[in-house]
């Protein structure tokens, strides 16, 4: 899906084409965003700016600003990511076709634990009603995207390689699981599925990049120290010195 095997973590607000050019010099894919595509999710994140002291991107075209992102990455040497929230499938389909045109992967945020977002029925309320999160799958995958869910570890009510597992057959490509201090269930995920599996929580130096790896993740990738070249540098060394060594099973 990418190479080399380190990924930046959107970071809602902050995750530009700008962020992603600086972070390419270690980075094998970047995920932009979180974007909301439809209003009750936009209303959310509004929410949260209002109250909260975060960052959305909250564009007057969500779909023309995906794809003005992507545009300009065009000739940056990383495969980029766009990571998003809808409740319907419609704006979904959209971005899609347009991140298709770019090469670029769909990521359905299943991840966000903001009360707000919950309360709109994105994030990670769509772990627990994976009924409604399989057609934003599927409608992704039939635009023509390859396309990754960015899920969340450790939620008691989540049978989560259960979701895996439907959202493999819903088409998806990737899975990109927040940890949550729960390494090995990385193992478990790894083999349920034959999802390309990105592993995130914790990523910092050798340590980090060698446990997930060799519990079956296919890559890693870095969130808030994502713009921090230090951490990026330790994290590639560890990459490339695993990917030297081990001999990659797929």
């Amino acid at each position: 899906m990418f190479t080399p095997r380190l990924a930046l973590a959107s970071l809602s607000g902050e995750a530009d084409a700008e962020w992603a050019r600086q972070g390419a010099e270690w980075a094998g894919a970047a995920f932009l965003g979180g974007v909301c595509l439809d209003e009750p999710t936009r209303a959310a994140a509004r929410e949260i700016v209002a109250h909260r002291d975060r960052t959305e991107f909250l564009p007057e075209d969500p779909i023309a600003f995906v794809d003005g992102q992507l545009a300009a990455l065009e000739s940056v040497d990383v495969r980029p990511g766009i990571n998003v929230r809808s409740t319907r499938t419609e704006p979904v389909r959209a971005v899609a076709e347009v991140a298709a045109e770019h090469g670029a992967i769909v990521e359905i945020n299943a991840h966000c634990r903001q009360a707000e977002l919950c309360a709109a029925g994105v994030g990670e309320s769509l772990l627990r009603e994976p009924d409604r999160l399989e057609p934003l799958v599927e409608a992704a995958s039939a635009a023509g995207a390859d396309v990754s869910v960015k899920v969340r570890a450790e939620l008691a009510d989540v049978d989560l390689v259960s979701v895996a597992e439907r959202i493999e057959a819903a088409g998806a490509d990737a899975l990109h699981v927040d940890a949550m201090d729960s390494e090995p269930f990385v193992a478990d995920l790894a083999e349920a599925t034959d999802l390309f599996l990105i592993a995130n929580n914790g990523v910092r130096d050798r340590e980090s990049v060698r446990e997930y790896l060799d519990y079956g993740a296919d890559a890693v990738s870095v969130g808030r120290p994502s713009d921090d070249p230090e951490v990026l540098t330790r994290v590639a060394d560890a990459v490339e010195e695993w990917e030297t060594h081990v001999e990659v099973p797929r």
